[in-house]
Order: structure tokens, then sequence, then C-alpha cells
């Protein structure tokens, strides 16, 4: 097989964690059917990704904690009194609703994105946040003048959009005309993944509430893989660009790093360490697949 057929190697960012999994773990049984071409699978890559939509949510409320967003009354409150799951809430559990009702009040007005980053009032006339700069180019991209300067065919396109709202993933939204939404978690396919010749690659920004890190870590140590080499800081220009752990199991590997002052686009906030992050993976790997 070395040396032949399509080699692949899938990735994606955010979202996009629910999906790839899924089509990796499908790439490798078509090799295994003897599907044609045969596939000369890496692996996969993914940064800030959404896995698994309980486990994600919930661990929003533990790294608040850990950022000191809320204090340590109101999180062993909640701990306490909503016993694990800050998602579903039984409004009858007072004690519950009334320590989440705290942690929302401190958290509201933070960027999910970035915690450090201002946070985007539609009320705010200048806005200084990333929300406001994806308007500004959604207005640039469809202005006539620039469409004609970067010769795009008038009356050939439609509206140009920043962002594919139809697919944009909300707690308990229904399918849409063009998309369902019935991979809840992406975990088993993980799991299933975990027993092929497969290497990946996990990143999150240390300050992205979005998906933070404490989920990505919660579901990477439900794997019940081995460490291989053991939490420690990447350097980049001789400063720690965050940390990274390498698991394994048999013939698969795990690297899941963590980087320091990145938010959820981990490649538009600190894209030296991503880079390097990446190539360093590259560099380890054997390029071989057990079709």
């Amino acid at each position: 097989m070395e040396g032949e057929g399509i080699t692949q190697l899938k990735r994606g960012i955010s979202y996009i964690g629910i999906v790839v999994p899924k089509i990796t773990l499908d790439l490798y049984e078509g090799n295994e059917r003897g599907d044609q071409p045969t596939l000369n699978i890496q692996g996969y890559i993914l940064i800030s990704p959404l896995t698994d939509k309980f486990m994600d949510f919930n661990s929003r409320l533990e790294y608040a904690h850990r950022m000191a967003l809320i204090s340590d009354d109101i999180y062993k409150s909640a701990v306490k009194n909503c016993y694990g799951n800050y998602l579903d809430i039984d409004t009858a559990n007072s004690l519950c609703v009334n320590s989440l009702h705290q942690y929302e009040q401190c958290t509201c007005r933070i960027n999910l994105d970035n915690i450090l980053e201002p946070f985007c009032d539609e009320n705010d006339p200048m806005p200084d946040c990333q929300e406001a700069f994806e308007k500004v180019v959604t207005v640039w991209a469809n202005n006539e003048v620039v469409q004609q300067s970067l010769n795009i065919r008038q009356g050939k396109t439609g509206r140009f959009e920043e962002l594919n709202n139809t697919m944009h993933y909300q707690q308990g939204k229904n399918d849409t005309f063009c998309y369902s939404y019935d991979i809840f978690s992406s975990f088993p396919y993980h799991k299933k993944l975990s027993t092929k010749n497969c290497k990946s690659l996990i990143m999150s920004g240390d300050h992205d509430m979005t998906f933070p890190y404490v989920g990505v870590e919660q579901w990477i140590a439900s794997l019940n893989l081995s460490v291989e080499i053991p939490w420690n800081p990447f350097y980049v220009d001789d400063q720690v660009g965050g940390y990274a752990t390498k698991y394994v199991q048999n013939n698969y590997s795990l690297t899941y790093a963590t980087v320091k002052g990145a938010g959820h686009l981990v490649p538009h906030y600190k894209p030296r360490e991503t880079i390097v992050l990446v190539e360093r993976w590259f560099s380890s790997q054997t390029y071989s697949s057990d079709s």
C-alpha cells in the first residue's frame, strides 16, 4: 500500500470536530472493505473541537472557575447542588438554579471565543470585537467595486457571507433543510479510531471558553490511553508557546496541546505556535496505513 493510493489527512476546527472523526473512521473502514481507490490515511488534526454536546458545554462552569471568572463559593455551590449537570437544569431545584444564576451573572458579558477580548455589544455603534470585524468583512465582500476588482462576474453569485449560519450549532437546534444534527457526540468515533494505525493532533486555546480545554481533556481521559510523553511545555522563539502531551495505544497515538494565550480560533490568535505544533507533529510521524 505504501506509495500507492491517495494520501489523506483529515483536519477540522470548532464544530467540524463533530464531523471529522466520523469521516476519518469511514475512510479506514472503506479500506478494510476493499473500497477503491485505497487511501493512505495518515490521521487527523482537530483544533478547538466540539466533541460531545453535553461534555463540552457543561465544562464551561469548571473552566470559568479555573480562570477566576467565578468565585470558589459559586463553583462549590453549583457542584454541590447541580450534581455535575449545569445544562439540563431541574427548575424545581432552586439551589442549583440560584448557583447557575450567579454563574451567568459573572460570565454573561464574557467573550467566549477569547475571554481576554472585549465582549461584543450589538448596541455599541463601534464595538471592538471579532464579531464586528466579521460584519465589516461581509459588507466589504458584497461591495460592487470590490467584486469588480476581484473579477467576480456580476449576477453569478448570491450574497457573500462570512459564516454559513444555516449550519451554526446551537444547543438543541433542530435539523435544517440542508443539515441534520444527528451526531450528538463524536467520542465513539475517536474510541474506534484508537484501535487503528492512526495518528491524531488535538489542540486548544487556553483562553477559549466556547469549547474549553477542560472538556477536551475529559473526553481524552475517557479513551484510557497510556501516556508516552508527559505534559510539558513547547517553545517558540525560546518562549513557552503552550503545553503538550502524547498518548499511545498500540499503533494509535494522540498528541494533545494547549496554546498559551490563544482563543477559539487558535491559528488566528497564535499562528506561529500553531505552525510549530503541526510541523513537529508531522516530523514525528511514520507514514504508513493499516489499510
